[in-house]
């Protein structure tokens, strides 16, 4: 893996979930090139193997554990393996999150005679699959945080960094309940910068753009690999007019876990998204 630039991790912990997605998987590879020992914890074990693998491939430590941001006995069992296995917990990165088509209306726009149509419309979205959208996303980062953070608090220093995105900024269509989720994704972050502002820990996060992802790929991307409607218009909103590739979001992961870089740092949220956020479509 090619890094914008090192910084010194030696001897450090990093706990990453989420760590067999497309983002997470990138952030555990590059904390391990320098050179943390990295828990990846996901709910699918194969992808998990495999990011191992390839962190240990390259010369790097890591080690995989099973486990669902929202069990929090999981959670804890994880955290004493972890502790035993390769150290108490310096850096935790909130990867885990998501969408649910449940919590997904069909239209962009409700309109007249809507609610009588064989589509899905606000009216109709699913209250179970809105409560997990918000669980898998909040409650994911609120759990971890205090399962892990309890190795953090009494440490010199510590970082964690959570994950939010542009629909923080602006709610996109179509997708209320996850715009929702990392809206409040955003606040908590601003919310634990100042509670844990008398400890070591720092707390951002970065709010990516669009990345094509195991998530998102069937949204952007037709059957014949030619970008979707929904991907012309996030294009056209995009001035560099793009989608981001993961390794982007490296120089702002690394600068936000240096010490020495952002020791001065904490309460932000950071756009990496090629411009859409400054976009105001004319």
């Amino acid at each position: 893996m090619k890094l914008p630039f090192k910084i010194e991790l030696t001897g450090k912990t990093a706990v990453v979930t989420g760590a067999g997605g497309v983002l997470c998987s990138v952030f555990a590879e590059a904390l391990a090139a320098c050179g943390a020992k990295v828990a990846l914890l996901g709910r699918s074990q194969a992808p998990l193997v495999a990011v191992a693998e390839r962190i240990t491939e390259q010369g790097g430590t890591a080690k995989w554990y099973k486990c669902n941001v929202l069990d929090r006995a999981g959670l804890e069992e994880s955290r004493k393996k972890i502790n035993a296995e390769l150290g108490t917990c310096d850096i935790l990165i909130n990867g885990a999150g998501g969408n649910d088509s449940r919590a997904t209306t069909d239209k962009e726009y409700y309109e007249p005679g809507d609610a009588n149509a064989d589509i899905k419309s606000f009216f109709d979205l699913d209250d179970k699959g809105i409560e997990d959208v918000f669980n898998l996303n909040f409650l994911g980062t609120l759990l971890p945080t205090q399962v892990f953070a309890t190795d953090m608090a009494d440490k010199e220093s510590a970082v964690i960094i959570n994950i939010s995105s542009m629909n923080a900024f602006a709610p996109l269509t179509k997708i209320p309940a996850y715009s929702g989720a990392k809206a409040a994704i955003s606040n908590f972050t601003q919310w634990l910068a100042v509670h844990f502002s008398k400890t070591g820990i720092r707390v951002n996060a970065i709010a990516p753009g669009f990345f094509v992802t195991k998530q998102n790929r069937n949204m952007l991307f037709d059957e014949k690999g030619e970008p979707t409607a929904r991907a012309g218009k996030i294009l056209a909103a995009t001035p560099m007019s793009r989608f981001g590739e993961a390794e982007e979001l490296l120089g702002t992961l690394l600068w936000l876990v240096s010490e020495e870089a952002s020791g001065f740092v904490t309460g932000i949220v950071v756009p990496v998204d090629g411009g859409f956020s400054a976009y105001s479509g004319v």
